[in-house]
């Protein structure tokens, strides 16, 4: 009897150790282990680079290379601490308000870049980032968490990596002296290659994991390129935009659901469509969504010359649709500088030209209060519109109460000016395969502002502004040294002082936030002070390297100072592809 329950007993523990064994680790530990095993990598290697007798730039190399392991996860999960180790070797200046200025010098991986690789290196100054780079990395491998995880974070950070690798990871942003970009963005599909394989059984359909593999090979294959000759057109429209394409699909195999939309959409195919972007991320928050009934208020108050003090002016007068909403002018009557385009604006984090503004809705405030444009209040202005019954109706349809505030007078111009995205130019009718226009010259012309050129690596693709992808959290300004006057002799820079005007912050100092180039063949002339006419003006200027390369000097040029290099036929090939960005202004605009 006893022998038969000694054999009972070790039947019952054989099934439970194979179930055990059987169960499925989740992905959650799996991610954690390939995540603490690459950062652990990257950290050894940082640390012997700090060895005497290490090869200083063969070990940063690979320190980098595990830091691009990494880097699909770490963007996602801990965006601060990643943007610490990636973030451009230029002064970072964090303004909240006159008494919280926050000066930070850079560190990181590009910093090292630019320090390592130089004629003269300055071994005090490398060790000093490396240690930095170091325990930034340790701190990070200590501290983060993967346990909340759910299975929509991991497709949102997959897709957000190969955004990332389209839109800067091609374009040289975070190689700025190596531009070894494309051999990293190669490291960063073979990462998500490693990710994606964790979820294999999740898989219904078998096909859609062997199609996620065939086409991350087909984008390390493609990128196996030189960085001036690589076709990013190409890839975009035929890696990237397929590769959204299955992640939609995988979306719907899996049958996951998301709490909420990013500033991407989340059933978005597309970077280059009217679908692509939520509105509702770039808006003041609380106030709604934009439905139609709201943005044809907005444009209605937006045409209305009642609401500005002398009956004279509305929005549109500065903003004139034939010109892409900008006025031709080189500087407006009563204003300082030119004025920008209002299409693609509502895409931004920040407004005016010296980021004076954090959203649509406060602009509108400053040109309601401006003595030389509304020169009204927004009491005023809020009287003028109840006391019209048409606006009292259409105020109660939109809004749904009685009580029309200013807030959501505000909230309706902005919705209209939202709403004036189309994303239908040729370039974007190309890239989605609606046609096929493009003419070669186009075609080099975007690789060349993508690449050599260096143009996206501020003005940024799809918007091509200065707000950052893939999270578009931020909207940059920079310091290029815009002359006064047309001189490549004896130049001296605008008298503008930027940004400088709004917190007294001298290191801002004639900094300028990065405009759209989207339809720049209508809103001539160019810069703030409409100081260029044309655009061979101002691919001469940036050729040249800025203002750094007409003799304006400054330590706080963010615009790389060498000269570009390009030819004659490069530069027309860039004006070609940037005209192609001009949209068909529809008339229901």
């Amino acid at each position: 009897m006893i022998s038969l329950f000694i054999l009972f007993l070790s039947i019952v523990f054989s099934s439970c150790s194979k179930e055990v064994k059987e169960e499925k680790t989740s992905f959650n530990v799996l991610m954690k282990e390939q995540f603490t095993k690459d950062i652990s990598m990257a950290i050894d290697f940082i640390d012997s680079a700090k060895t005497k007798n290490s090869d200083l730039k063969k070990t940063f190399l690979e320190s980098r290379k595990y830091f691009k392991k990494i880097e699909p996860i770490l963007a996602s999960l801990d965006i601060e601490n990643y943007g610490f180790l990636n973030q451009p070797n230029i002064l970072k200046i964090e303004e909240e308000d006159y008494t919280d200025i926050k000066i930070k010098k850079p560190s990181g991986y590009q910093v090292l870049e630019e320090e390592i690789f130089t004629e003269n290196i300055d071994s005090l100054v490398v060790e000093k980032h490396l240690n930095l780079v170091s325990n930034r990395l340790k701190i990070i491998k200590k501290n983060i968490r993967f346990s909340h995880l759910k299975t929509y974070h991991f497709l949102w950070l997959l897709r957000k990596s190969i955004i990332q690798v389209a839109l800067t990871g091609t374009t040289g942003f975070d190689s700025p002296v190596l531009e070894n970009s494309l051999e990293e963005s190669k490291i960063v599909y073979q990462s998500l290659k490693t990710y994606i394989n964790i979820f294999k059984d999740d898989f219904k359909d078998k096909e859609l994991f062997n199609t996620w593999n065939d086409e991350i090979n087909k984008s390390i294959k493609n990128l196996s390129s030189d960085f001036n000759k690589f076709n990013r057109y190409d890839f975009i429209k035929n890696n990237t935009h397929v590769q959204l394409k299955i992640w939609n699909k995988t979306v719907a195999d899996w049958n996951v659901s998301f709490p909420f939309e990013l500033a991407i959409k989340n059933d978005a195919t597309s970077l280059f469509s009217e679908n692509t972007f939520n509105h509702v991320y770039f808006a003041e928050k609380n106030l709604g969504k934009a439905t139609d009934e709201k943005i044809a208020l907005g444009k209605k108050l937006f045409y209305d010359t009642n609401l500005s003090a002398e009956k004279k002016l509305s929005c549109a007068t500065c903003h004139h649709q034939d010109k892409a909403f900008t006025d031709g002018l080189k500087i407006g009557t009563g204003v300082t500088r030119n004025t920008p385009t209002l299409l693609y604006a509502g895409l931004q984090q920040a407004f005016f030209y010296d980021k004076k503004a954090g959203s649509l809705e406060g602009q509108i405030i400053a040109v309601i209060e401006n003595e030389n444009e509304f020169h009204t209040d927004l009491k005023t202005l809020r009287k003028v519109v109840v006391q019209d019954s048409t606006y009292t109706k259409k105020f109660q349809t939109v809004f749904k109460n009685n009580k029309i505030s200013d807030s959501q007078i505000r909230n309706a111009i902005a919705s209209y000016i939202r709403d004036l995205a189309p994303f239908n130019s040729k370039f974007d009718r190309n890239i989605n395969n609606l046609e096929n226009t493009l003419t070669q010259s186009e075609i080099n012309g975007f690789n060349l502002f993508s690449g050599k050129a260096k143009c996206a690596t501020c003005h940024f693709a799809p918007i091509f502004n200065g707000t950052v992808p893939p999270n578009y959290r931020e909207t940059e300004i920079e310091w290029i040294g815009v002359p006064e006057e047309k001189d490549t002799i004896n130049a001296i820079i605008s008298k503008d002082l930027g940004r400088y005007y709004v917190y007294k912050t001298p290191e801002r100092k004639h900094f300028f936030k990065t405009s759209t180039v989207r339809n720049i063949s209508k809103t001539d002339p160019y810069m703030h002070n409409g100081v260029y006419t044309t655009l061979e003006e101002v691919m001469d200027f940036y050729n040249r390297g800025g203002g750094t390369g007409i003799g304006i000097e400054s330590d706080y040029q963010t615009l790389p100072p060498d000269p570009l290099n390009l030819t004659i036929n490069e530069i027309k090939d860039i004006i070609a592809f940037m005209k192609s960005l001009e949209d068909k202004i529809l008339e229901e605009y």
